[in-house]
């Protein structure tokens, strides 16, 4: 967050860093700090699907205060939407196959799959099994919600790490990238990270 926060100044914007306790709802709809300033904008890690949850969550699509990122990104973090594109595009070849667990189409996949809750981030709860041997089985606090199972594609081992390339999109054009490298067969929170370089126009 620090380093966010440091690219937004370094780009003449104004910043004030708060912990999630201190954010609260004015009478008028807005997202407040703890002296009722209106957060104007605001950038948070926090899950979507937790702050939906939370006492303030149904306000998101109604306050005034611009997110970054907007909670409809919630759509593209659930695993869920894996076997939708799948059943809209199958056979695609930037698609694995991928489906809801109890989907008797899951069979397909017979004993070699990713197993994947819905909700889950950088790794956890991640098990994988190739030749119906659990080859790794990793936990965390998420799976309540439900999985998907997904054809599994093991990723290229560079100098004893597996390297896992993230990309953005703005609009429909790239917008950056990062590397993560892990040596393990699931890439997790402690995987070494490159940033997306930023060169000046």
């Amino acid at each position: 967050m620090a380093y966010l926060q440091d690219c937004a100044v370094q780009a003449g914007r104004e910043t004030c860093f708060a912990d999630l306790p201190d954010i609260g709802l004015r009478a008028d709809g807005r997202l407040c700090t703890r002296d009722e300033a209106p957060v104007d904008t605001l950038f948070k890690l926090y899950p979507w699907e937790w702050a939906f949850r939370d006492a303030f969550g149904s306000a998101a699509g109604r306050t005034p205060t611009r997110f970054l990122e907007p909670p409809w990104k919630a759509l593209l973090s659930n695993k869920g939407l894996l076997p939708c594109l799948w059943a809209l595009a199958p056979g695609h070849p930037n698609l694995l196959p991928a489906f809801f667990e109890d989907d008797p189409a899951c069979a397909q996949l017979a004993d070699t799959y990713v197993r994947k809750p819905l909700f889950s981030r950088e790794g956890a709860n991640i098990r994988i099994v190739r030749d119906g041997a659990v080859l790794a089985d990793d936990d965390g606090p998420y799976g309540a919600e439900g999985h998907i199972r997904q054809g599994l594609a093991e990723l290229p081992v560079f100098e004893g790490r597996r390297a896992l390339v993230g990309s953005w999109m703005v609009g429909d054009a790239p917008a950056g990238l990062c590397i993560r490298e892990a040596p393990g067969l699931v890439t997790g929170n402690a995987a070494l990270f490159v940033p997306h370089f930023i060169e000046a126009a």
